[in-house]
């Protein structure tokens, strides 16, 4: 399952400052706890999903990581199995982070917090997928790519309202853009606050819409923008643009792009984490004899020594050689498998060679004592 976007799981945008991220963590912990939502797997999930987000976005140096690379930045922070609660190093700071929140719930004093408008609806963000050589992936590459997206409408300036027209206070929420509803329960009184259905949270009401955007404050194009993708990446990482997605009616703000990476297979290689594999196919002679042979790399060619006696199978490493860790902590190295090649066709004089050849080892063997299956067994051991 794809993580979500951590602004998005805490209902901000990424220039968000620390005061707003501990605030929306501590709304989304206060409504799924485990004590509030016993036995709710889904609510434990979302609970756990929070936390992973603050985890990155409270810290400094995660949320940098985070805002440049998207989840692959960070993913080294955790454990092979993702982020845990072990991994959570905020667990001593729950009085400090939570604060007066617990308290309000189980007082029975039902304080509603103030809240203003709510404001235009944010834009929707968008996804799209972007496939790589395994070059590109190596080396990091920009890429221009046509983002057809809703922007603002420049005839209205993103208001929804036609030039000189005048807007009302919505008569359902007076202006405010919200409406709340009050409701007792266990844990005492309680408000909800939510977006006015009249105004869609905008406070007002248009009564001359633009006509060239329909009264949406924006209108469908295409744009040219670059991506810069850093070496390193893989299949499901995704960069995220952040402000590149389509623009809220009315003036919302804008969501994000996300760049999903897909990596397209080679012809030569397979890679395996930051390290790739090469299977060199080398002749009889090769393997017997020893050879010095090249062998293709991301990099370019380089040069391999074969000792003789070489085994079918057998598996060289060239470090330094496979694919740099997207976090700059050095590259993979390239595994190289050797693979003997059997002539076919074989003209008179080869075949008389190879023929000459059996004989000599027959003699040799029968010399030594030894069958086939015993000279197998000394060259795999």
């Amino acid at each position: 399952m794809e993580k979500r976007d951590y602004y998005e799981v805490l209902g901000l945008q990424q220039g968000a400052d620390s005061a707003a991220i501990k605030s929306s963590y501590r709304k989304l912990a206060l409504k799924y706890h485990p004590d509030r939502n016993p036995d709710d797997a889904a609510a434990e999930a979302k609970f756990k999903e929070a936390s992973e987000a603050y985890e990155v976005l409270s810290d400094d140096d995660k949320r940098a990581k985070y805002d440049r690379f998207g989840h692959a930045g960070v993913e080294n922070n955790f454990g092979q199995g993702g982020f845990q609660w072990s991994d959570f190093s905020h667990a001593t700071d729950f009085e400090d982070i939570f604060g007066d929140v617990f308290g309000n719930l189980f007082s029975g004093g039902g304080r509603g917090r103030s809240r203003g408008p709510s404001g235009p609806p944010k834009g929707r963000d968008l996804r799209i997928t972007l496939e790589l050589s395994l070059e590109e992936v190596a080396q990091g590459v920009e890429k221009k790519i046509n983002l057809t997206r809703q922007q603002r409408c420049k005839v209205c300036d993103g208001a929804g309202a036609a030039p000189g027209a005048q807007t009302e206070p919505c008569g359902t929420c007076n202006g405010i853009g919200q409406v709340q509803q009050v409701s007792r329960s266990f844990f005492g009184q309680s408000v909800t606050v939510t977006a006015c259905p009249t105004c869609s949270g905008e406070g007002k009401i248009i009564s001359d819409p633009c006509r060239e955007c329909s009264g949406e404050g924006r209108v469908r194009e295409t744009a040219s923008i670059t991506v810069r993708i850093p070496a390193g990446v893989s299949t499901g990482n995704y960069i995220p643009l952040r402000g590149q997605g389509d623009v809220g009616s009315r003036g919302g703000l804008a969501g994000d792009c996300l760049v999903f990476i897909e990596e397209l297979e080679h012809d030569q290689f397979t890679r395996e984490g930051n390290d790739i594999l090469l299977r060199l196919p080398v002749t009889i002679s090769q393997a017997a004899l020893g050879d010095d042979v090249e062998v293709q790399t991301l990099h370019g060619v380089v040069k391999m020594k074969i000792p003789e006696g070489t085994q079918a199978g057998r598996v060289f490493r060239l470090r330094g050689k496979g694919v740099p860790d997207v976090d700059g902590r050095g590259h993979g190295d390239e595994l190289v498998e050797v693979i003997i090649w059997t002539p076919t066709d074989l003209n008179s004089e080869e075949r008389q060679l190879f023929e000459r050849l059996d004989e000599i080892q027959q003699q040799r063997a029968a010399n030594e004592g030894k069958g086939f299956l015993d000279r197998m067994l000394e060259a795999l051991s």
